[in-house]
């Protein structure tokens, strides 16, 4: 964590000889978690498919071992499969499981079954699971232009989208990790059952957010207003199966509603500063040479 306030609280109200079990340890999200709670020197099981505790949302032979000893749980349900998640929740909660923090997504009440069904699911089932619980909303990630999703586009410096010029507060995914950090390890005197709206602290369109990048990284990139038409056909072009392309397509519908345009303050609210922007970020990932131009 970069909130020394936040190490010190996590470091004092964890509780010592339970683990935190961290799923999705590996991912974007999940392996910053796992970071942060051991630089604050709290107990962590990193578990993925593949990562050093495994679990497998598809094997629930897989999930006693990922638990055992677990107070908390970091959880992030699946794209598909989502229908194991109270099933997991519940045997969670009896197996000694006392909070939940879940990442969801900003806006996902106003969208259809094309895209959010695992974090609705998610959040009805731990509101419902007699433990503590923590919902952290995300908007759009930062990291999305420079880990997965939209980071080989930028680098052939083409980025294609059907946003329109409705802004989006991108979200530092280190933000967001740091607030599940500390809403992980409150004690339960500090901790409050609540839903978390974590954004950037101002919206750009995706437009100003690629010139942004570009003006970063010394080169030209270009953001190309797709119609939504265009958009799902490169995406079949780039051989992307049918239930993908439709989560993309509800995704950016709900966008372009402006249903996540707005700035959130749960940032603030947990972390009390405010969360970093993208201009920073810019800077610091075009520093590494990830947006270098392929040859």
């Amino acid at each position: 964590m970069t909130n020394t306030a936040s190490k010190n609280t996590a470091t004092k109200t964890a509780t010592p000889h339970h683990d935190i079990l961290v799923l999705g340890g590996t991912g974007k999200t999940g392996r910053r978690v796992v970071r942060d709670l051991r630089a604050a020197g709290v107990s962590v099981r990193a578990a993925s498919r593949s990562g050093e505790v495994r679990f497998d949302w598809t094997e629930p032979t897989t999930w006693a071992a990922a638990l055992e000893g677990a107070s908390a749980v970091y959880l992030i349900a699946p794209d598909e499969g989502y229908e194991a998640v109270p099933v997991f929740v519940r045997q969670a909660v009896e197996a000694g499981v006392r909070r939940f923090v879940v990442l969801s997504g900003r806006g996902i009440e106003h969208v259809g079954p094309d895209f959010g069904q695992g974090m609705a699911v998610a959040e009805e089932a731990v509101r419902g699971s007699g433990a503590e619980w923590a919902i952290v909303r995300a908007s759009n990630f930062n990291q999305n232009f420079s880990e997965d999703l939209w980071w080989q586009p930028v680098r052939e410096g083409r980025l294609g989208l059907p946003m329109g010029d409705v802004p989006e507060p991108f979200v530092d995914a280190d933000d967001i990790a740091e607030v599940a950090a500390t809403l992980l390890t409150r004690s339960s005197a500090e901790h409050t059952d609540d839903v978390y709206e974590v954004s950037g602290p101002r919206g750009l369109t995706f437009g100003e957010a690629v010139a942004t990048i570009a003006r970063a990284a010394g080169r030209e990139i270009a953001y190309v207003e797709l119609t939504p038409e265009e958009y799902r056909a490169e995406l079949f072009a780039a051989g992307l199966p049918e239930a993908a392309v439709k989560m993309f397509d509800a995704l950016f519908a709900l966008h372009r509603a402006g249903h996540t345009a707005e700035p959130a303050d749960g940032v603030r609210r947990v972390l009390g500063r405010d969360a970093a922007d993208f201009g920073a970020y810019a800077t610091k990932i075009a520093a590494t040479g990830a947006w270098a131009r392929v040859e």
